[in-house]
């Protein structure tokens, strides 16, 4: 299950899958309600289906879900441990005692300098 997280991501990266996620969400439905994109969600593990009848029933796959919030906080926790590197060997480079780097100005256009404006 955990490859599910890349290719969750990936599949809900089209417009259209996302709509079908979210419509299941809501609640379970027919295929006749949805779009062909439901072979892919079904692929990432992202959606499950069932006969019901001569139907075929789509819902939300809880794991394929799950899958795809553990990867995003693996992902945000590297980005925050690689962060706080950053900030601990800036801080260990910055002499003792030195004021706090100003602000940049901002490269849009007539927005320089409005932090300092501030009082930030």
């Amino acid at each position: 299950m955990a490859t599910y997280g890349s290719a969750g991501i990936a599949a809900l990266g089209d417009p259209t899958r996302r709509a079908i996620f979210e419509s299941l969400a809501r609640r379970p439905k027919a295929v006749g309600e949805l779009a062909a994109e439901l072979r892919v969600l079904k692929e990432a593990g992202l959606v499950t289906d069932r006969a019901d009848g001569t139907r075929r029933i789509y819902q939300i796959h809880q794991p394929g879900v799950e899958a795809i919030h553990g990867y995003l906080d693996q992902m945000w926790g590297q980005a925050m441990a690689a962060f706080q590197e950053e900030a601990r060997q800036i801080a260990r480079q910055a002499p003792a005692g030195s004021p706090a780097p100003e602000p940049s100005a901002d490269p849009r256009p007539g927005v320089a300098g409005r932090a300092r404006d501030r009082g930030s």
